[in-house]
């Protein structure tokens, strides 16, 4: 018995060993995208020890802050005590790469072709501000795993179940609460819901679900602050928050201001010195060093200061964020003026620190969790190499997605049912991505909060291709090679019954 226990066993090892290579085989691309994608999370968590730690990173790292949603801390908080800063980078790493087999997954089941499903998938393997990002004790990665989730679960099957249409709203609303953008994602998660739906009553109860779904965290977390903080909002970010946006975009000299606001304006040497981030928290910016009136606040203020630019030069506020937000398709990553300098979302060969506050000595202070900063010469230099000399997406790439994103989902009207789930899912990315880097721009640009752009434009852009291919052949798209409901052996990271059954016929070949 022990010796048929032990051949069974070695049987099952081989079958499972040859079942392994036909699935690498069938999904090679993917495959060697995976192996570099777990090569280089590796080399960044030996060359930074523990991890990289932000300017921002003290908000999570110092205990509940009315200045941040509190959702970060959900993850931040046990993993930091159980693992210390490195274990947080790790999980933040797996997460990378669970996203790439998630929509590798997703969009293989919705009978995208295995090589362009695999190219979508590619940036959040390879990209090299998303590894930094991940390395970073911020909460950016995880509010990109959460959107992807929520992809995941509306695009799993040709029409979601009710389960996974909560689970989607469920998801959507915890990343609202990681990141208070977030909140905008509702909005294409209901046109979704709305286009999926056959008739209207169907439609009305899924996009209720979606919306019960998403009200649950969000209200949760509105909860505890006003528990913990008397304000019930998912955060108490400072009123003027707009205000950098709009005194970077101000016409000074054309713009109407009382005398007591004319202060507020700065010149355009100061915006181009402080930038949007400076103009906000400098010490010495005009807000912060401002002297309001007797009996006015600096926010009520700035409040009628951003009032007055928003009226009277609507054009130069709406033609400064479109300008930033058109950076995300330059060829080069480059120092955007006014925005967040980029070197800050760049390795370095050095360990970074941001003086006064982050220091190697405030690194090695953090508990738990924390220990003397080091980095690894060799391996920082290689990853910066890598980083800025092509290591990233391309940004004209970025824009092809976004453009081919937008004409899929406009093929909606003329879109013959079997090809709906492909104009849906149009909607669905694009409208996410475009929703989410537009909002965060209208505030202020940064390469930080481009990062969604990596889970949700290349997929849109694949979705968008197979949409009008499929449209325009009236037929099957070069970019489809299945039904639209795929069976589960088409999402080799998230399932293993077609494995299963495979080893078990090879062991009765045997």
């Amino acid at each position: 018995m022990p010796g048929g226990r032990i051949r069974n066993s070695a049987g099952g090892l081989r079958g499972l060993r040859v079942v392994a290579g036909r699935v690498a085989k069938r999904h090679w691309l993917f495959t060697t995208m995976m192996i570099a994608g777990l090569t280089l999370p590796v080399l960044t968590q030996i060359a930074y020890s523990p991890a990289l730690v932000y300017i921002d990173s003290d908000r999570y790292l110092r205990g509940l802050s009315a200045q941040e949603p509190l959702g970060y801390l959900a993850l931040l908080w046990p993993l930091q005590r159980a693992g210390g800063l490195a274990a947080v980078a790790a999980v933040k790493h797996i997460l990378g790469l669970a996203m790439a087999c998630a929509l590798y997954a997703a969009l293989s089941r919705r009978g995208i072709r295995h090589w362009a499903a695999a190219l979508a998938a590619a940036p959040v393997l390879l990209d090299g501000y998303q590894l930094q990002a991940e390395q970073t004790i911020m909460p950016d990665v995880m509010f990109e795993a959460l959107i992807v989730a929520a992809v995941a679960a509306l695009l799993w099957r040709r029409e979601p179940a009710a389960w996974q249409l909560g689970l989607a709203g469920l998801a959507l609303g915890v990343a609202a609460d990681v990141r208070q953008v977030g909140e905008v994602l509702i909005v294409p998660a209901l046109a979704f819901a709305l286009v999926c739906g056959v008739r209207w009553r169907q439609r009305l109860v899924q996009g209720v679900l979606v919306t019960a779904g998403f009200s649950v965290p969000v209200l949760a977390c509105m909860t505890t602050q006003y528990v913990l903080n008397g304000h019930f909002s998912t955060t108490q970010r400072s009123t003027y928050i707009f205000y950098g946006r709009a005194a970077a975009a101000a016409d000074c000299a054309a713009l109407r201001l009382p005398a007591s606001e004319r202060s507020l304006c700065p010149p355009r040497r100061v915006v181009a010195a402080l930038g949007i981030d400076g103009l906000v928290s400098d010490p010495a910016g005009p807000l912060l060093s401002y002297r309001p009136p007797r009996g006015m606040t600096i926010t009520a203020m700035a409040n009628r200061f951003e009032l007055a630019v928003l009226t009277q030069q609507p054009v130069a506020v709406v033609s400064a964020v479109g300008r930033d937000f058109l950076q995300l398709f330059a060829l080069t990553r480059e120092q955007v003026p006014g925005s967040t300098r980029i070197t800050r979302w760049q390795f370095q060969t050095t360990y970074p620190t941001y003086p006064p506050l982050i220091t190697l000595r405030y690194v090695a202070q953090i508990r738990p969790g924390g220990s003397v900063p080091s980095v690894s010469r060799p391996l920082a230099v290689l990853l910066r190499g890598y980083q800025l000399h092509g290591g990233y997406t391309p940004g004209p790439l970025l824009s092809i997605a976004v453009v081919a994103g937008l004409a899929g989902a406009c093929c909606l009207g003329a879109a013959r049912r079997d090809h709906r789930t492909l104009v849906s899912a149009c909607i669905l990315t694009t409208g996410m991505a475009l929703a989410v880097l537009l909002v965060s721009d209208a505030f202020e640009f940064s390469w930080r909060y481009q990062l969604p752009a990596l889970v949700l434009l290349p997929p849109a852009g694949v979705f968008g291709f197979a949409a009008l291919t499929a449209r325009i052949m009236f037929g099957r798209s070069a970019w489809r090679d299945r039904p639209a409901v795929a069976p589960a052996a088409e999402a080799p990271c998230l399932t293993t019954e077609v494995i299963t059954a495979e080893a078990e016929s090879v062991q009765v070949t045997e």
